[in-house]
């Protein structure tokens, strides 16, 4: 899903100053901290609140979960908001505030050891204070997959309703136009780098690019393949957090001169290109690949219909096959219920027939499953073995420090190379490390 960044992050962080407080006040006040009773069969009523990030996909799923849900419970009116993602941390944190979300988006998260307090996210803070409803012991969870839920588990306890699972280390490719040239899908940074090459002689676009709003998704390509694996992933972040690992030498800048040399295979004023326009470009023909997320799979599908034959193969950025054998991925949408919702036992009815009836969800959103014996899009078989062994995203992984500049918060600051910034590498490099080293004084 996307984030005003790129179309990755899971985590939602709450803008407003004094919703953690008003939240935790009013969990004391609702008796807040154990699990909600359901409501019995047919008897939910009353306005339903819904606010979730908005993306074309999900947009469609939830839509018609809610018109089943309401065709079953015509006692109930739901009023659905999906908010642009730019806008949806301060939609969300006024309407917490106002006490107008039944159900919403939220992703506590633990903090690691080697990350300091005092960069716990608003989500974390509110769930320690009773801000949302634990939904652990609630009948429907136990029909999700187990080793999804432990993902988002929050100190043992889920709080949140996982919607499905996406990958976006990899790229969307038009199968024509790589066999009409005769390249076959890379596998090693010298197979992708030569494959667009040779794109580039032939006038055509080797990759699209969405300038403004989803460019990041290189950066977190390149980093999947450069850091493998979940262990050396979180052996970088604490080494960035300890001092001992900077960002503008070795792996970490290679990271971004991987990133600065596919910028120079995308088309003219891909900075000022929007995710839609991307996708659209891609449908039509417009370049090759594309760094995307599967969540957009479904999209594709439905506009390139029958004349468009693409696949999805994890971006290698690494010389070393076996670094680049897997996708990247995340725990997509999850729904959590605050503890100042109005109507708090038709939230946890919604939550019960969105499980029963993910089918009606998941043929629109197009997500890898998160509930056990759902069918998937065939896409997901396609790609299976890309996905057998499940590798977290960097961005999962990775903390931000609050105290940090703004070089420094993805740390890899892809959106400081031109035609995105005013660098090359080493200098959005430079500028990250010295915005990272005085967060840490």
């Amino acid at each position: 899903m996307p984030t005003t960044t790129f179309r990755a992050a899971a985590r939602l962080s709450l803008v407003v100053a004094g919703v953690t407080a008003l939240m935790a006040a009013t969990a004391c006040n609702n008796g807040a901290g154990g699990s909600a009773a359901p409501t019995p069969k047919g008897s939910a009523s009353g306005t339903l609140n819904i606010l979730v990030s908005s993306a074309t996909g999900s947009d469609a799923g939830f839509q018609a979960v809610n018109k089943a849900f309401v065709a079953k419970y015509p006692g109930v009116k739901i009023n659905f908001s999906a908010v642009p993602n730019e806008t949806y941390a301060q939609a969300h944190a006024s309407r917490l505030t106002a006490g107008s979300i039944d159900v919403g988006l939220a992703g506590p998260k633990e903090l690691p050891s080697y990350v300091p307090a005092s960069n716990e996210g608003d989500d974390a803070r509110l769930a320690d204070q009773g801000g949302y409803v634990d939904l652990t012991d609630q009948a429907f969870m136990k029909k999700y997959n187990p080793t999804v839920l432990d993902q988002i588990k929050y100190k043992g306890k889920n709080y949140t309703v996982p919607t499905g699972l996406s990958y976006y280390s990899g790229m969307f490719y038009n199968k024509k136009i790589l066999a009409d040239n005769g390249i076959k899908v890379p596998t090693t940074w010298s197979e992708l780098t030569a494959a667009c090459d040779t794109l580039k002689a032939k006038g055509i676009v080797p990759l699209g690019i969405g300038g403004k709003d989803s460019a990041g998704l290189n950066m977190l390509g390149v980093a999947q393949s450069l850091y493998p694996t979940a262990q050396v992933k979180d052996d970088l972040a604490k080494g960035l957090y300890d001092g001992s690992v900077k960002l503008n030498v070795d792996t970490q800048l290679k990271v971004l001169q991987q990133v600065q040399k596919l910028y120079s295979y995308a088309e003219p004023n891909f900075a000022g290109v929007s995710y839609a326009t991307m996708t659209s470009d891609f449908v039509n023909g417009k370049f090759a690949m594309m760094s995307d997320g599967t969540w957009n799979t479904t999209t594709i599908q439905q506009a390139g219909g029958s004349k468009l034959d693409f696949g999805y193969f994890p971006l290698p950025a690494s010389d070393n096959a076996a670094d680049n054998k897997f996708l990247g991925g995340k725990v997509e949408l999850t729904l959590a219920i605050p503890s100042n919702a109005k109507n708090k036992s038709a939230a946890i009815e919604y939550l019960s027939f969105f499980t029963d009836n993910y089918q009606l969800f998941d043929d629109q959103a197009g997500f890898a499953p998160s509930v056990t014996g759902a069918k998937s899009n065939p896409f997901y078989t396609d790609i299976a073995q890309y996905t057998s062994t499940f590798q977290p995203a960097w961005d999962t992984i990775w903390i931000p420090n609050t105290k940090a500049g703004p070089a420094a918060q993805n740390p890899f600051n892809w959106a400081g190379i031109a035609p995105m910034g005013k660098s090359d590498a080493q200098g959005a490099a430079d500028a990250s490390q010295k915005d990272w080293q005085a967060g840490l004084k």
